[in-house]
């Protein structure tokens, strides 16, 4: 059975929220700074913009041409400079979208708590383990809003999903299993490279920031998720996501054991991640959900297409979250049958006529077949998580109330990826504390 109205009533509540807003806020403008206007930065200006009373007012990169780019989408009014601290220092900034390469992320997020800006900042929130607690600490000690850009929170699929599963669905869930497959070029981060690409148009040394010196090689820079020195690779970018929708689903903080394995088999093109990755995650029991097994997976070489898809395993059913959210079940027979071809015949004769008198033979009838029921939760038509994530952001700036996504939140979804590369480079299991968010051992 396909079931609509379930979201429909929650869109009608949740537009009537946005028109309230718009009507109250729509003269409280937010001017925002964005700082790496790439593929992300981009999709973020225009969804943050999608919100009421937003202005972009300041744009930073270390290319050229995205410079000019913003002013030809958004305005010549634009501020715009390869270095992002000038958008920091400029008053007319209250937040800022930082969509830089990960090992930028922990940095300028500091740094923009620090000069008094509310932070998007996109994931995963820091590129090494070791730069999370000072994000915290920055934004504890600031009282600044941080939320890290991992749509799924904010998504009413996810919330649907986490309000079935708490509601006991599908039974007691006892493991999880999560893939985004992709089969493309693109999709296996293959960017395009501008024709002018050059160190007269990019700022290299800033580019590289942290990470070793080396001469200009732009392909580095347009298709820096390949390389280590700079970007997460599919753990960061995609294990994260499903990382952060599964603890928002289950309440979860993280798991006590990780290990990751996969290999580079198709994109041998000077990467130095693997495109095909493997991981599997202990989580413990706690007073909101029983200890569960998470496998996750992702495939840069799926000649199916690629797909996308969460599979919560219980003893009475199975959650499946894709673009909406599917619960089957198929109960288990009703007898528990039972295997006595070994044993001698009267053995076998003694054994049936006590089964029998616990079990006995019922008349076929319509009331004895086993009922299956699947049951789909379909978002509205052209629903947009990423819309709602920044939505959310805009919405606790003005409110100064916590977001879902904040600092903490971020580590303990971009911690158990970063455990996944660490695993996967160091060939070994890696424990964890999901409560101090620290490696053990």
């Amino acid at each position: 059975m396909t079931t609509r109205r379930h979201f429909l009533q929650a869109t009608t509540a949740t537009a009537a929220a946005s028109t309230l807003s718009a009507q109250t806020t729509a003269n409280d403008r937010l001017q925002i700074g964005i700082i790496g206007f790439g593929i992300m930065g981009s999709e973020d200006v225009r969804s943050a913009l999608a919100a009421p009373g937003v202005e972009l007012v300041a744009a930073a990169d270390v290319y050229d041409g995205k410079l000019t780019r913003v002013k030809e989408v958004h305005g010549n009014h634009v501020f715009t400079t390869r270095d992002y601290r000038e958008v920091l220092a400029r008053p007319d900034v209250d937040a800022v979208l930082i969509a830089t390469p990960d090992h930028w992320h922990a940095r300028i997020a500091i740094d923009a708590m620090n000069a008094g800006k509310d932070v998007y900042v996109e994931k995963p929130m820091v590129q090494q383990i070791d730069e999370g607690k000072a994000v915290i600490e920055a934004q504890k000690r600031t009282g600044r809003i941080l939320q890290v850009g991992s749509q799924r929170v904010s998504s009413m699929v996810y919330q649907k999903a986490k309000d079935l599963l708490k509601a006991g669905t599908i039974g007691e869930f006892n493991m999880i299993e999560a893939w985004w497959d992709r089969n493309s070029s693109i999709g296996a981060w293959q960017y395009s490279i501008p024709p002018d690409a050059s160190e007269a148009t990019i700022d290299w040394d800033r580019f590289l920031g942290r990470a070793p010196k080396r001469p200009f090689e732009p392909v580095r820079l347009f298709r820096w998720r390949n390389y280590r020195d700079y970007g997460t690779g599919v753990a960061g970018d995609l294990f994260v996501h499903l990382f952060s929708g599964m603890h928002f689903i289950t309440g979860s903080l993280g798991p006590v054991r990780a290990y990751a394995t996969g290999g580079l088999r198709f994109w041998k093109d000077g990467r130095d991640v693997p495109d095909v990755m493997l991981g599997l995650f202990d989580y413990p029991a706690t007073p909101n959900h029983p200890a569960f097994n998470l496998m996750l997976r992702v495939n840069f070489v799926d000649g199916g297409g690629g797909s996308h898809v969460f599979r919560f395993v219980g003893n009475e059913g199975v959650m499946t979250v894709t673009n909406g959210v599917t619960v089957s079940k198929t109960p288990r027979e009703a007898e528990p049958g039972y295997t006595i071809d070994t044993f001698p015949k009267a053995t076998q004769e003694q054994y049936l006529r006590e089964y029998r008198r616990k079990h006995p033979v019922l008349p076929a009838m319509a009331d004895s077949i086993r009922p299956r029921s699947e049951e789909k939760y379909l978002p509205p038509p052209g629903y947009n998580d990423h819309l709602d994530h920044h939505r959310n952001f805009f919405a606790a700036v003005r409110s100064r109330k916590p977001v879902v996504e904040e600092a903490v939140f971020g580590l303990r979804a971009a911690g158990p990826a970063l455990l996944s590369n660490l695993s996967y480079f160091e060939q070994k299991v890696i424990n964890w504390d999901p409560e101090t968010m620290t490696v053990k051992g």
